[in-house]
């Protein structure tokens, strides 16, 4: 039988959003197979791996989400009224609300998977499990907790209902940053609990998430 081959593989080849990118109608091929991991890469360079194909696949249909979104919320975002260069606290909150608002129209029917897709959740999660049971998992592992003491599930977290104006948006661990898929800068990954929420910063949102995404 031959053996499964795997990949490891920066992030710009097969998952860095880009709004001004085009999607053509052929799947993604697998990307090739280079030396780099987690471990052994650079700090400056994003890696994620390692990937089979079907991992591969996997994380490029949640690329093809995440485009779709990023499309519609600039789509949206365009057409709301232009703020003054002076604006107020106040103006900039309701012109946030309001984009919130349409947002959240355009998306009534969005529910958790859409974007983490059923494919692609167990590979983020096995790529979390990588950086988290490495030599500084420990330390980067309380490095988030510290500052993020809420239980997601008693939050009753939806997909597109507001980020809580009570959670603090914890900061994320550059080591995670790099293994994960690199996002347009209008999405930002944030952990609330053992949950990660891909949070739509602009609209205030959350755009999906991942129930016990870090390893206990």
């Amino acid at each position: 039988m031959p053996t499964t081959r795997h990949f490891s593989i920066t992030v710009l080849s097969i998952v860095t959003l880009s709004a001004a990118g085009c999607r053509g109608n052929d799947t993604p091929p697998p990307p090739p197979a280079t030396t780099a991991s987690p471990v052994s890469a650079p700090a400056t360079e994003r890696v994620v791996g390692p990937l089979t194909p079907a991992d591969a696949q996997a994380l490029a249909t949640m690329n093809d989400r995440l485009r779709d979104y990023v499309e519609l919320h600039q789509r949206i975002e365009a057409a709301l009224p232009k703020l003054p260069k002076d604006a107020t606290p106040e103006q900039l909150d309701q012109s946030q609300r309001r984009f919130e608002k349409k947002m959240r129209e355009a998306r009534a029917t969005a529910k958790q998977g859409d974007l983490f897709t059923p494919e692609a959740t167990p590979v983020i999660k096995r790529l979390l499990v990588s950086v988290f049971e490495g030599p500084d998992g420990k330390q980067l592992k309380s490095s988030i907790m510290d500052e993020n003491t809420v239980n997601a599930s008693s939050l009753k977290l939806r997909v597109n209902s507001r980020y809580p104006d009570s959670v603090p948006l914890t900061s994320v661990p550059p080591q995670v940053l790099q293994t994960l898929p690199e996002l347009a800068e209008d999405l930002e990954y944030r952990f609330v609990g053992h949950w990660m929420v891909l949070f739509d910063s602009h609209a205030h949102i959350v755009a999906d998430y991942i129930p016990d995404a870090i390893p206990n």
